[in-house]
């Protein structure tokens, strides 16, 4: 490893500091990066840059009205066309209309509940914390249909178990027992609810980079380990070791947050969430064949291994 590098987002940009324009032209290159994934993904959605902006621009003016009303009274039309670059008439267009809101909130469903449930508490797992096959029902020890009426009496356990199914996250074993699926913590198959967790894993993902970007004292922990001129085979080995020791540390808060949230239920100042998560991302920097283009990275980095400490 050549070096270790600790860098907090937060010693570059100072509060709401203007840049100069070297810092500008960084920043630009930096969201060219962030930005390049989404678009990839607006494209297979079928999103056009037009439709994109539209929405880019009311977002802008949603927030500049956030962060002006935490500094005084309701702002002007004016004064946040001033601040995003919205022409007045939008501004004043999408003020009236409202807030869009984020799609799906964070509503926690009974079957989310139900999974972290199983997976927190001892009498449903085993040993290593891995969640052990559940009979649908039992006079005597735990059962898959006392799991979900424990949580929830408004869903019958019926509906529960046929959507995990459904969504390939559980399956009825040979005993006739309600199993769930080794990687179904990872993410469900069903398209509303992998779009769902898009929008709030990453959403507060980068909710908690901007914070450490913008404060003097970065509040939240972010870190990562990326390596290059590795082997397929290398890199095999390190996302197998990833998703061990992810799974042990995301098994471990997930029964601690069960265990605190059971103590906090019914306390006036039990008002905050938090989102604990993992990935892990690969990627063959090969050059490209002749006679193709490649584009270069939006921001590059020396060194053949770094650890960041974005907490940064």
């Amino acid at each position: 490893m050549e070096g270790v590098d600790f860098f907090h987002t937060g010693d570059m940009f100072g509060g709401m500091t203007q840049l100069d324009d070297k810092g500008s032209e960084t920043f630009s290159r930096v969201i060219d990066g962030v930005l390049r994934p989404l678009v990839r993904a607006l494209i297979a959605r079928g999103v056009t840059a037009p439709a994109f902006y539209r929405r880019l621009k009311r977002l802008y003016v949603e927030v500049a009205e956030e962060e002006l009303r935490a500094e005084a009274d309701r702002p002007t039309d004016s004064r946040i066309s001033i601040l995003t670059g919205v022409h007045r008439r939008d501004v004043k267009t999408f003020r009236e209309d409202g807030a869009a809101g984020p799609p799906g909130g964070e509503k926690v469903t009974t079957m989310a509940l139900v999974l972290g449930t199983w997976l927190a508490r001892n009498d449903l797992t085993d040993a290593e914390g891995r969640p052990i096959p559940l009979p649908r029902t039992a006079e005597d020890g735990p059962s898959f249909d006392a799991l979900v009426a424990g949580i929830s009496r408004d869903i019958r356990p019926r509906t529960v178990l046929d959507e995990l199914l459904r969504q390939g996250l559980a399956e009825i074993d040979a005993g006739g027992r309600v199993a769930l699926m080794p990687d179904t913590v990872f993410g469900p198959e069903d398209l509303e609810q992998r779009l769902r967790f898009f929008g709030t894993n990453v959403g507060d993902h980068i909710a908690a980079a901007v914070d450490n970007l913008l404060a003097e004292d970065p509040p939240h922990m972010e870190r990562a380990v990326f390596y290059n001129r590795l082997t397929p085979a290398s890199v095999d080995r390190l996302e197998a070791a990833a998703r061990d020791e992810g799974m042990r540390a995301l098994i471990a808060v997930n029964r601690l947050a069960n265990d605190l949230q059971a103590q906090d239920l019914d306390a006036p100042e039990g008002t905050e969430r938090f989102r604990f998560g993992l990935f892990f991302f690969r990627d063959d920097e090969a050059p490209a064949p002749p006679g193709q283009s490649q584009e270069p990275p939006a921001v590059s980095a020396e060194g053949a291994g770094d650890v960041t400490d974005d907490d940064t």
